[in-house]
């Protein structure tokens, strides 16, 4: 009998049109586009301007994508998780706001808050739920307006990051398709080397918090990046192992997109050819929760039923996972 499975049925995505490009980011700090593109990789990213909009609107749209592309009908979703680490408000969650303002009605919902794993450990909670019998349509979005908390004065940050959103639908499977096996792990000790110190309470925001610039992130690059490319190689290729899998049984290796440089340093570690990886980087930037799904719309129309997917990202607290999935849709 073949195990019932969460399959992604689904997948839609938004971001901004507004482009923030390195010609642009050299008028308001010291950096150039070939600085930024030796150490990062990065061209351009998205960034939402208007100030009247938030984490909810990219998630909104992305939402409003998906339902239509899959001709699902708002009722018919029973639970809804929201990975994000910029809600709109502390409370109440962006994912209950979501629900109001794609109609919702008879959903649940809560944001989940893992940084750049957020939506690795959302999907595995999702799986979870639809694996328990009793749900059988959930969205879960990754979405993050990070320009709300970058530092646009600091040239070690701000080329890093930029906005955008990412939903899928998840529902039961019984053909052998669907997410087949998970590893989540965090560690934190890391939260020194990247986080946000100020705006939650142990810091609450005062005037001395906002002129020291604690609402911004804050990293120390290089411990960022060796932790990151060993976590995201070993977890791979530990779930690999697991499921008796070789690099030529892979088609994508899907990576969370913090920096070029992290990608091709965890490909190599892993075995796995350039033309294996997914990479949008270029474009879009870190859009933290946002990234995987996005590359999972981008190549969409690459992807057959049956291919097989490593998912893969590492993130502040530190957190980091993979995620094997044997992909359900058909493009």
């Amino acid at each position: 009998m073949i195990k019932r499975r969460a399959a992604i049925t689904g997948i839609g995505a938004y971001v901004p049109d507004a482009i923030l490009d390195n010609f642009e980011l050299s008028k308001m700090v010291d950096t150039s586009d070939e600085w930024i593109m030796q150490r990062v990789g990065i061209k351009e990213r998205r960034i939402l301007k208007d100030r009247n909009k938030a984490t909810s609107y990219m998630a909104v749209k992305a939402i409003g994508n998906l339902l239509k592309k899959t001709k699902t009908p708002p009722e018919d979703i029973e639970f809804l998780i929201c990975a994000t680490i910029t809600p709109d408000m502390h409370f109440p969650a962006t994912a209950n706001i979501i629900c109001d303002k794609t109609g919702l009605k008879n959903a649940f919902s809560y944001d989940l808050s893992a940084a750049c794993s957020g939506f690795l450990f959302a999907l595995e909670t999702g799986r979870r739920f639809i694996e328990s019998g009793g749900y059988k349509k959930i969205i879960v979005v990754g979405a993050d307006k990070m320009s709300a908390i970058t530092n646009y004065a600091d040239r070690t940050t701000c080329a890093l990051f930029g906005d955008g959103a990412g939903a899928v639908l998840l529902e039961p499977a019984d053909n052998g398709y669907g997410i087949i096996d998970a590893i989540l792990s965090v560690d934190g000790s890391g939260a020194k080397n990247l986080h946000m110190a100020a705006g939650g309470s142990l810091m609450p925001a005062t005037h001395d918090t906002i002129e020291s610039g604690l609402h911004y992130v804050y990293q120390e690059g290089q411990a960022v990046f060796k932790f990151a490319v060993s976590k995201m190689a070993d977890v791979s290729l530990e779930i690999m192992k697991r499921n008796d899998l070789g690099h030529d049984d892979i088609k994508y290796l899907v990576p969370h997109q913090a920096n070029l440089r992290i990608i091709e340093a965890t490909a190599r570690r892993m075995g796995i050819k350039r033309e294996q990886v997914m990479i949008n980087i270029e474009r879009y930037g870190n859009t933290t929760a946002a990234t995987i799904p996005l590359c999972l719309w981008e190549y969409e129309n690459q992807l057959n039923p049956g291919d097989n997917l490593i998912l893969t990202s590492f993130g502040a607290g530190f957190t980091w996972g993979a995620i094997y999935v044997k992909w359900a849709l058909q493009s």
